[in-house]
């Protein structure tokens, strides 16, 4: 098989695991209102990352199965296109898979992502949030999941098992609702 045809029946086999329901969770995801799980990783340039540095600022910390792939590239591009409103709403996005940092880089190049994707390579992380899933009993990915993190580093909001398409919205405005329920908590 040439090199380009052993990546597309890669991809195939991939998409194909990703559409059935053979995904078990690998652990349990902490709880709205906890504390988001701490991390130490590298980012698509191979600089390292962790979740302290976000402290003060509202987070949207998204996980994802694979590079390349089509719910993923979706995802990501919908996000790129709104980046401009998650700034304005004082938001930074941080998306996170098991791919690693050479495979981040291409994704984020070819895409002109403007936000941090993070690899984690041990999938710690993945199973910090439980969104580590095995596929089919073998491969461990990451859920194609959502958190909201607020500036004090506590889980306001979590989405499980995110349909890519038109979630970037969804995200937008629910964060709005949050920072408004926040701003009106401090003034009562």
């Amino acid at each position: 098989m040439t090199p380009s045809l052993t990546r597309l029946a890669r991809v195939a086999a991939l998409g194909l695991a990703l559409a059935l329901p053979a995904a078990t969770a690998v652990g349990e995801s902490p709880a709205e209102g906890g504390p988001a799980p701490a991390f130490h990783l590298q980012d698509q340039n191979g600089a390292w990352h962790t979740l302290d540095e976000y402290r003060g600022r509202w987070l949207v910390l998204y996980f994802y199965p694979k590079d390349e792939t089509p719910g993923c590239t979706t995802q990501a591009c919908e996000l790129r296109d709104n980046i401009f409103a998650f700034r304005k709403a004082g938001a930074t996005i941080v998306g996170i898979s098991v791919d690693d940092v050479a495979s981040h880089k291409e994704f984020a190049a070819k895409h002109s992502l403007p936000f941090t994707i993070l690899a984690d390579t041990s999938k710690q992380t993945a199973r910090d949030y439980g969104v580590l899933v095995k596929f089919m009993g073998v491969m461990e990915l990451a859920q194609r999941d959502t958190f909201i993190v607020d500036p004090a580093g506590r889980i306001l909001k979590h989405w499980a098992k995110v349909d890519p398409k038109g979630h970037s919205e969804l995200v937008l405005k629910e964060l709005a609702t949050l920072q408004a329920a926040g701003a009106a908590k401090k003034a009562g």
